[in-house]
């Protein structure tokens, strides 16, 4: 008997391993705009969110989404931003 319920309890354990969890994240400070049909998943997270506030910048024409300091001193921030303010600004 103590074969087969130790062979449930690793089962049990097995299958709760594999469930999702989810974890609870800040909100973001910045205002949420359209994001751009653009796949950006092979970028790193300073690049993908310097592209969308260059992006949103663009398609904003009066006000300008940009982490100041963060753009003088983070390249990829600052390489994004630039990227998707030209794109974005190009398609309009």
């Amino acid at each position: 008997m103590k074969p087969r319920y130790l062979l449930s309890v690793m089962v049990a354990m097995l299958i709760a391993g594999c469930a999702a969890t989810e974890t609870a994240t800040k909100p973001a400070t910045r205002p949420k705009i359209d994001e751009p049909q653009v796949n950006l998943a092979g970028y790193p997270p300073p690049f993908r969110e310097g592209y969308l506030d260059g992006c949103n910048s663009a398609r904003q024409n009066t006000q300008s989404i940009k982490d100041a300091e963060r753009y003088k001193n983070d390249s990829m921030y600052a390489s994004g931003w630039r990227d998707g303010y030209d794109i974005c600004s190009s398609k309009q």
